[in-house]
């Protein structure tokens, strides 16, 4: 690890202090050309007591704004301390998690995955109209049916075609002839430029897709194309839990990755991570914003600094080998309710290194939904699959009470199914 350690309390307040005193102090700095303050005092009491013992909820007060993306030239200098604390995050996740060499990728904080997935889509459909020449209508959109729902989002607002893979119902496994014979009549259709999505992760199954299933059937057509991976639910446990995983940066044909820290991190919801290669981000500046020092090259422009704070909080109050210990609890808990179902015969998948469990709907009443919030693929009649997320807060204790409920479901149904 070259730059994720474990921090003290003491540790980590005085690195936090000192950016915040590195930014600028509206409450005492003459700052008359910024659209921007601290959190307004008649409402949020910044001489709170109890604030002085808690870093986060300084900086959220102090309110800074990391507008742009400071990987790359300048930025705006009154929050130059917490925009130094987001490049260490940055380092920390593309270096030491992703694998990337140093200085070799540029990113940022979204506000979380589905912004950071759109930008990579607008990020590759620009590189292609701006250095291949293509035309917005000869680029394509391709991923599995398993897809988060980011990416016809990002179809719709860039105005693309979108490709979706069906996968295999028992495995979540692309089936690869459907995927060549979508890329095939694509380009027929006239589709030269793929937007690769591959998931390392996906929100109802935590399925693990294999990027070389897309790949090779694209160099085999010699068709261009870009490959973003989403690893928005998977990318704080996959790269922990599967130590031989190569979903990262040296594999040399994935260029960008979509991480989200409120979901397996526990950040506040809206605190996302988009990371790509070097000479990509630049497709996308805003060459208008011209008062902001920098560039702006992201989607949502203004962003608060608080949450690339409270990512570096977290990172360094557990370090790798706590993060890494963490995962592994979870992977157990996981493991222990698959025991269980295994036992019962009752059907589910499960990805072996992620920490879901998605069981057959035939399993599941009503009550049972109900009762544990269990999570469904559909809202509707057509149904088939609910999931278990084995976050934190789930304990063993509670997958108990579930089995036990399940038990009971199960032999009541049996007992009506001998009636008949």
């Amino acid at each position: 690890m070259l730059f994720w350690k474990k921090l003290s309390q003491a540790e980590r307040q005085e690195r936090i202090h000192k950016a915040l005193n590195e930014n600028v102090n509206f409450a005492y700095d003459t700052s008359l050309g910024y659209p921007a303050s601290k959190l307004d005092g008649k409402v949020f009491n910044s001489d709170a007591p109890f604030l002085k013992d808690s870093p986060l909820l300084q900086t959220y007060v102090a309110n800074p704004n990391h507008i742009g993306c400071h990987t790359l030239g300048t930025s705006e200098k009154a929050f130059r301390g917490t925009q130094e604390m987001e490049r260490e995050v940055l380092n920390v996740l593309a270096v030491d998690v992703l694998k990337a060499k140093p200085n070799s990728f540029d990113g940022y904080i979204a506000p979380g995955g589905t912004e950071a997935n759109i930008q990579a889509i607008w990020m590759y459909r620009n590189l292609f109209i701006h250095k291949q020449q293509a035309k917005p209508e000869e680029i394509v959109i391709i991923s599995s049916e398993d897809t988060h729902y980011s990416i016809p989002k990002a179809a719709n607002l860039l105005m693309l075609d979108w490709l979706k893979i069906p996968v295999n119902f028992h495995t979540r496994v692309i089936i690869p002839t459907a995927l060549e014979n979508s890329i095939v009549r694509a380009k027929e259709q006239g589709k030269k430029y793929f937007i690769v999505v591959s998931n390392m992760g996906t929100t109802m199954f935590g399925a693990i897709d294999n990027p070389d299933s897309y790949t090779q059937i694209l160099e085999k057509h010699q068709l261009a194309y870009k490959l973003h991976i989403d690893g928005a639910y998977g990318g704080f446990v996959y790269p922990f839990s599967n130590k031989n995983s190569v979903i990262n940066f040296e594999n040399p044909k994935i260029s960008s990755i979509t991480i989200d820290a409120h979901k397996m991190l526990q950040a506040p919801y809206g605190t996302g991570v988009f990371i790509c290669r070097k000479d990509l981000i630049e497709n996308v500046l805003t060459k208008e914003a011209e008062y902001v020092e920098g560039m702006d090259l992201t989607l949502c422009g203004s962003r608060s600094g608080t949450n690339a704070v409270a990512i570096w909080m977290i990172l360094f109050t557990y370090g790798p080998f706590g993060w890494c210990e963490k995962i592994r609890v979870l992977q157990m808990r996981t493991q222990w309710l698959c025991d269980q179902l295994d036992e019962l015969n009752v059907s589910y998948f499960r990805e072996p290194f992620m920490n879901i469990v998605t069981v057959q709907a035939e399993f599941i009443t009503k009550a049972l939904v109900e009762k544990f919030d269990l999570v469904p693929q559909k809202h509707d009649n057509s149904n088939q699959w609910y999931k278990i997320v084995m976050m934190d807060h789930v304990e063993v204790d509670h997958l108990s009470t579930f089995i036990e409920d399940l038990k009971v479901t199960l032999h009541a149904k049996k007992r009506i199914a001998s009636k008949v």
